[in-house]
């Protein structure tokens, strides 16, 4: 494969567009697979498979922040996982925008979402403590990276049990939506979508390759800070499928499953770090990064408190038709982007 981060500007800039717009196209295509698998086969109702399927949805993320940080760009890698993150949270504000009805916390509120949010919190903070204790590895791997892990899997146990068990549910309102699971119709068979999905993993995971690549090569030639291409530029990237997916499920209605699968894509885009933390080999990934991405770590749990908080709330509407917490979402996000940019 030829050097990428050897290539002139122009091409560098060509070749992240072109990755931009493959990873959006073909990870959207691969978000509609994995849930015609998940229902013919049973999986979304296990841990294993929300797992995995998780892991398909958001492989170019994966690869971005572990090939990163195996190049020794820990910046890069940690700020690419937060980064898409709070580009994801964000995506939720631009989706009320697209639900004219009402408030789309409003229409959208579950317990499971109650839940799943809680648990991404957590998820978050647990990065922030490990950056402020002192520095301890084994084997390279810090004991936050496996404690995140089983928080994770708790996570998905915790959300399991409230889906079958509810002990209370959102009051119900003229603007609220209760799904049920579609029925699948695609007419292709089981074993060909199967073979179709792990195409279109190795396609995407190439294009997040090219997006890592391309990305240190950016950050060298423009002089802008990894953190600033990893949080704004790879990040948003990566996360493309995830905003054609959720504007989709919004305006068919499925406001739910969009809040939901945006919560719970965060959940295991958390998983990065960990990943990142194995793949470094140059010590605890957690030491090896600066305050500018811990301010991204921070930014992500007050993101997730002020959705979990308008999801509780459930205001009907808002300044021009949206929630509250939806303007402070955009205003949040744009405001850090703006400071982390004139910062270099």
């Amino acid at each position: 494969m030829p050097d990428i981060q050897s290539l002139p500007l122009p091409w560098l800039g060509a070749l992240f567009a072109l990755s931009a717009l493959l990873i959006a196209f073909f990870g959207s295509k691969m978000a509609k697979i994995a849930d015609v698998l998940a229902d013919r086969t049973g999986l979304g109702e296990a841990l294993i498979g929300a797992v995995l399927l998780g892991a398909g949805t958001s492989i170019s993320g994966i690869v971005t922040s572990v090939t990163t940080a195996a190049s020794g760009a820990p910046e890069l890698a940690v700020s690419n996982a937060l980064g898409g993150i709070a580009a994801q949270t964000m995506f939720l504000a631009l989706a009320d925008i697209f639900y004219r009805k009402v408030n789309l916390e409003h229409a959208g509120a579950s317990t499971v979402n109650l839940g799943q949010a809680t648990v991404l919190i957590l998820l978050s903070v647990i990065p922030i403590m490990a950056f402020a204790a002192p520095e301890i590895a084994f084997f390279g791997v810090h004991p936050a990276s496996p404690i995140m892990i089983a928080v994770y899997l708790v996570g998905l146990h915790n959300a399991h049990s409230i889906r079958q068990e509810p002990m209370w549910s959102p009051k119900d309102t003229p603007g609220l939506r209760v799904e049920e699971d579609d029925p699948e119709d695609d007419p292709r068979s089981t074993a060909l979508l199967a073979a179709l999905f792990g195409g279109l993993v190795l396609i995407v995971g190439a294009c997040g390759y090219v997006v890592g690549e391309t990305g240190l090569a950016l950050s060298a030639q423009l002089g802008i800070s990894q953190g600033v291409v990893g949080a704004l530029g790879t990040a948003i990237v990566t996360s493309l499928p995830e905003l054609v997916t959720t504007i989709a499920a919004v305006r068919r209605g499925a406001l739910q499953l969009a809040i939901g699968g945006i919560i719970g894509g965060n959940m295991f885009d958390a998983l990065f770090v960990s990943a990142s933390d194995i793949s470094y080999r140059d010590g605890s990934i957690f030491h090896a990064i600066t305050e500018r991405t811990v301010f991204w770590m921070a930014l992500v749990c007050v993101m997730t408190a002020i959705l979990l908080l308008g999801l509780l709330r459930r205001e009907k509407q808002g300044p021009g038709g949206i929630g509250w917490e939806s303007v402070i979402l955009l205003a949040l996000w744009l405001g850090a982007a703006t400071l982390q940019v004139s910062l270099g």
